[in-house]
């Protein structure tokens, strides 16, 4: 499942974000990369021990947790610390799978990653190319967000991020470790969700309702992975 979650940061969080990178020392993205992305990985990234990592880092594990719908996309178990980075002068990251485990310095914990995402930190007038590109079985699809907005998408996707061939794509990208590690029941937990939500606003807690929630959290319960 793809989603597109819009204004995951407000416009104060944004700019309070930019102003930590705009003073931050930027390292050679491929230093955490993969023995296969490694080959393919042409960008900066902001150290996990860099000064600014933990509290900008914390600012988006906040509004992520505070976002209804990336709760019920997501379903995290797991929240890995995001991380920063920048592409610029031609900086792309080819073709890739995300590694199946990471390992997250700050936390100290090795993860198991179902869920990707990306946060844009900048509008896309402020850069030509860096769009990133997901593969499915329908295909590519090509995700350019504004600022604040974020994509879930499964990290079992091949994926890259185009060439920027003019300023600079600022992003923020984590990984989460889901209740549900299939993509497939999330997706339906994620419909079923969105329905009853939709039901109630009209039918409000409705017997049919009431039963709709009670097979979600049955669903929930038997698929959980704890």
């Amino acid at each position: 499942m793809m989603l597109h979650i819009p204004e995951i940061l407000t416009r104060d969080q944004l700019e309070s974000i930019r102003a930590g990178l705009n003073t931050a020392s930027w390292h050679d993205g491929a230093a955490t990369a993969g023995p296969q992305a490694v080959q393919v990985k042409h960008n900066r990234q902001l150290p996990a021990d860099a000064p600014q990592s933990q509290i900008l880092a914390d600012m988006v594990t906040k509004a992520l947790k505070a976002h209804p719908l990336f709760i019920s996309a997501a379903l995290p178990h797991i929240i890995l610390t995001p991380r920063f980075n920048a592409y610029e002068g031609g900086g792309h990251y080819g073709n890739h799978v995300d590694s199946a485990i990471h390992f997250d310095p700050l936390k100290q914990i090795s993860v198991r990653t179902d869920v990707s995402c990306t946060v844009f930190l900048n509008d896309p007038e402020d850069y030509d190319g860096g769009e990133l590109i997901v593969e499915d079985t329908y295909g590519a699809h090509e995700v350019k967000l504004k600022s604040g907005d974020a994509i879930l998408y499964p990290s079992t996707s091949l994926h890259r991020v185009e060439p920027v061939t003019r300023g600079v794509r600022l992003a923020s990208f984590l990984w989460v470790q889901s209740m549900v590690r299939d993509d497939t029941r999330r997706q339906m937990l994620f419909d079923l969700d969105m329905t009853i939500l939709k039901l109630r606003q009209t039918l409000g807690d409705s017997a049919e309702v009431v039963t709709l929630t009670a097979h979600y959290h049955n669903l929930l319960r038997q698929w959980a992975d704890l």
